[in-house]
């Protein structure tokens, strides 16, 4: 069904000087005179041609962005088989010599900003770094890392954390990491499967204004993981090295060029982690080459940052958007590092990050700035935030009532804020849709599909749906996706992820639509839909008309069917601390969600909980509450090294219990 209603007004329009200055827009009319792109048309032209065309349109990002290939690529896709598509086939390359290039031409000027929670900011120069870079790399070649070995890191946001794993990229190892707020349970169910060879360690960090020793953690670590060969020591806190260890400091001295190993394209670049709440998290490898020129398009083009740009996102290590915000530094871009709580010593924190550095492009989760606009934060009116030209969120789709407040904030200071929500997700360490600069913002949705993405939605059936809820799917391969699992010798974990509902052709999880103009509206997982009477709906609507109310703080609504053939749908509520879950704010929950979502999705029961449980990232986590209220016990509903807080768990384990 396609809408013949019209339009609404968009948020916010670009105006010419904005849409004429963006790489975007002077990369589509070189492509248009080199490679045959058209010249007209604006962006959904050339959003059509990349994927109609999609090896010239790689090959115009590979030639735009200057890529450079040690050994020349025979053709630009040799497969397009999903999985198992083979980019570049025998190219050689290296993704850090690329990130490191800008220290050639702009050696003093700042690469990485670092700050944290005293909001002291420590400046690393484009010299500097390529200087501990090379250091670091020639250390770890004298230890006997070689191409493949893996390298792993247990630390913040922090300089040391950039540094290691681009020295661990110049070697051709494989970089992982996770936060040092991770508990030791839920770092080895991520570091026992890869077999790390080194290990990066703080003695701990700091958070919410206190200090958090992890030495112990660290000890626990090097007892668990045989393979190590060595442990490196950051005194983040100031202690010594604990015995046997090695110093950062010793490693990181040398004045020694870097030597780049030259890999093929799919080499292994990193092993990211799935959340792991029903079980062990999927090791997902991403190569060099796919990486590189699949950041290069986002951050070169969709979020359009060059080298007169900061760039900040609000992140952890333990989450693939810090290896995206690193990646800044292909496009010459300035990163800002931040290493602390987003809301400490208030709320408004991160905007305080974001003025100190000047940052242009500032990335945080839809939850903050819904946090924001509760808490009457005014980031505009209380910090110079004039240098910031693009708010961007992801993590969860930013509601509606986020938008506005975003526009509205920054518009009573006269500001033009280019509001981008994104998504993608960890298997592709990138965006489907999201950020572009040219086109205009409306409220509630994504501006577009990403270059090079065949973005559609489908129904059960596989047919194309506009207008209407469906399954996103992504037709064409894309250089990012996985090369494979590790430890899935035969793909079959890598096969059911993706491919099974419809063969050849990637299936991610989500609710989404495509609007007929073109923009992109993401309704949350589809794995934890709400099926009521036929009709399908996503939690991150029940969230955002909900959680607009000012008595809730957070929500999580669950679907779940009975063994009776029943279906239950509660919605738990986090109160606010001045809020009590009378008859009066039931009648008002239930009757805002028939206003404005749908009279089917009332909820069955609404329940007051303590709290929300999340995933180590900060997502909710739905899937293993319904199984927990479908009668699946604990211990098998969720890998307990997964969440944030086991007890949380316990209280939905206990309420499922106390109904049967």
């Amino acid at each position: 069904m396609t809408t013949t209603a019209p339009q609404p007004q968009p948020l916010w329009q670009p105006d010419a000087a904005r849409v004429e200055a963006a790489a975007v827009t002077r990369f589509q009319t070189w492509a248009a005179e080199r490679h045959g792109a058209p010249a007209e048309g604006g962006y959904e032209a050339l959003h059509r041609w990349s994927v109609e065309h999609l090896e010239t349109f790689w090959e115009a990002v590979v030639e735009w962005f200057d890529i450079r290939f040690s050994t020349p690529y025979a053709r630009v896709l040799g497969d397009r088989t999903m999985p198992g598509a083979q980019w570049f086939p025998g190219a050689t390359l290296n993704y850090a010599e690329h990130a490191l290039r800008t220290a050639a031409d702009r050696p003093d000027a700042p690469a990485l900003l670092a700050v944290d929670e005293t909001h002291q900011t420590r400046t690393v120069s484009w010299a500097e770094l390529r200087r501990q870079v090379g250091s670091l790399a020639a250390e770890l070649r004298a230890l006997g890392v070689r191409p493949g070995d893996r390298v792993s890191g247990y630390l913040p946001n922090i300089p040391e954390a950039a540094v290691a794993l681009l020295a661990t990229a110049a070697v051709g190892a494989v970089w992982t990491s996770c936060a040092p707020d991770f508990g030791a349970r839920s770092v080895l169910d991520r570091f026992q499967q890869v077999e790390p060879v080194v290990l990066f360690t703080v003695d701990g960090y700091r958070y919410g204004g206190k200090e958090h020793d992890r030495r112990d953690t660290v000890a626990e670590l090097r007892s668990e993981l045989p393979t190590l060969r060595a442990v490196v020591h950051i005194p983040l806190l100031g202690t010594d090295a604990p015995e046997g260890a090695l110093e950062w400091s010793a490693l990181t001295e040398g004045d020694t060029e870097p030597v780049f190993e030259q890999v093929p394209f799919d080499h292994p670049l990193w092993v990211l982690y799935s959340s792991g709440t029903t079980g062990l998290p999927k090791a997902i490898v991403q190569s060099q080459g796919g990486i590189l020129v699949e950041h290069f398009k986002q951050l070169g083009l969709h979020c359009d940052l060059g080298p007169d740009d900061r760039f900040f996102w609000y992140t952890s290590t333990g989450w693939m958007m810090w290896n995206f915000l690193v990646s800044g530094l292909l496009t010459g871009t300035t990163v800002v590092l931040y290493d602390g709580s987003p809301g400490y010593p208030e709320t408004g924190a991160q905007w305080t990050v974001a003025e100190r550095t000047g940052a242009t492009l500032f990335g945080t989760s839809a939850a903050y700035v819904m946090a924001c606009r509760k808490a009457d934060v005014h980031p505009a009116r209380d910090h110079d935030l004039s240098k910031v030209k693009c708010v961007a969120t992801t993590g969860s789709p930013l509601p509606p009532d986020g938008f506005r407040w975003l526009h509205d904030e920054f518009a009573d200071s006269g500001a033009d804020l280019w509001i981008a929500s994104v998504s993608g997700g960890t298997d592709v360490c990138s965006c489907f849709a999201g950020a572009v600069p040219t086109l205009p913002v409306h409220i509630g949705e994504l501006q577009a599909p990403c270059l090079g993405t065949d973005l559609q939605a489908w129904d059960p059936q596989g047919k194309p749906l506009t207008e209407e809820v469906g399954e996103l799917v992504v037709t064409n391969p894309m250089p990012s996706m996985p090369i494979h699992f590790w430890n899935d010798p035969d793909g079959s974990r890598y096969h059911d992820s993706y491919f099974d509902t419809y063969p050849g052709v990637w299936r991610h999880g989500d609710w989404i639509t495509l609007t007929a103009r073109g923009s992109v509206i993401i309704h949350g997982r589809s794995d934890s839909t709400l099926n009521r009477q036929g009709v399908r709906m996503g939690s991150a609507d029940i969230y955002e008309v909900v959680e607009r109310l000012p008595e809730i703080r957070e929500s999580l609504v669950i679907g779940a069917e009975q063994p009776d053939g029943g279906y239950w749908m509660p919605l738990f509520v986090h109160l606010a601390a001045d809020a009590t879950l009378d008859d009066t704010l039931r009648t008002k929950i239930k009757q805002t969600i028939r206003a404005e979502l749908s009279p089917r999705h009332v909820p069955d029961e609404i329940i007051e909980v303590p709290g929300i449980p999340h995933t180590l990232t900060g997502k909710r986590i739905e899937v293993p509450v319904k199984r927990l209220l479908q009668g699946t016990p604990l211990e098998k509903a969720v890998n307990p090294g997964s969440v944030d807080n086991l007890d949380l768990l316990r209280f939905y384990a206990d309420l499922a219990r106390d109904r049967s």
